[in-house]
């Protein structure tokens, strides 16, 4: 059988990982035998043990996941800050999420995805304010969240660099808020893309996982 892209997912790393685990443990068991080489066997079993320590403690954390609402809460609550502090005009956040909806992963990382997105759309409407917009619902194979702003949008002439480390529009901004996105979204087995909203009025940022209950 080829290599296919379902091979790349979490769950085929893991399951290649496993038979090299079990390949290495047969070769250890065959030289166990030999008293010239048991001490090297029994070397290579606790790296083999540890490495399936680590390796389920992996799988755990990936298969972890906390509701969509919760990790907007958190994000929310971080954008709001961000324009207390900086004295920014007002910002509305309208959400519309499917209840119940959950997002499988590292929830630390989810909330760090989000909080660049709001941080990204606040910044773009720094000036004069607006409306950014939340929504996430399930689709039969995926789940679909979108953060869209009435900003001045994104030019054609950056969207294709938007995702790349230290590609950055403002001065003194490091760059690496929507680079992050893209590789935590990528790690979680989805992808992400920008846009300007059909209406011509704002950005929108798609995130596109597959559904998990």
């Amino acid at each position: 059988m080829g290599e296919s892209d379902s091979d790349l997912t979490i769950e085929g790393i893991v399951h290649d990982l496993r038979n090299v685990f079990e390949a290495i443990a047969d070769s250890a068991e065959l030289i166990s035998g030999d008293p010239k080489h048991t001490r090297a066997a029994n070397r290579i079993q606790r790296g083999i043990r540890q490495g399936e320590r680590i390796l389920s403690s992996f799988v755990q954390q990936s298969q972890a996941s906390l509701e969509i609402d919760v990790i907007l809460d958190n994000a929310l609550e971080f954008a709001r800050t961000f324009l207390q502090v900086r004295g920014s005009p007002k910002v509305e956040f309208v959400r519309n999420v499917e209840p119940a909806l959950r997002l499988r992963g590292n929830p630390a990382a989810w909330e760090r995805v989000m909080m660049n997105l709001l941080l990204n759309a606040v910044q773009a409407m720094a000036e004069e304010g607006g409306t950014v917009e939340i929504s996430a619902r399930r689709h039969p194979t995926a789940v679909e969240v979108v953060v869209a702003d009435d900003g001045p949008g994104i030019s054609p002439k950056i969207l294709e660099n938007i995702f790349e480390p230290r590609f950055s529009t403002r001065a003194k901004r490091s760059g690496l808020g929507l680079h992050i996105v893209r590789s935590i979204v990528e790690a979680h087995s989805g992808t992400v893309t920008a846009a300007n909203r059909p209406d011509g009025k704002g950005a929108e940022f798609r995130i596109t996982l597959p559904y998990v209950i």
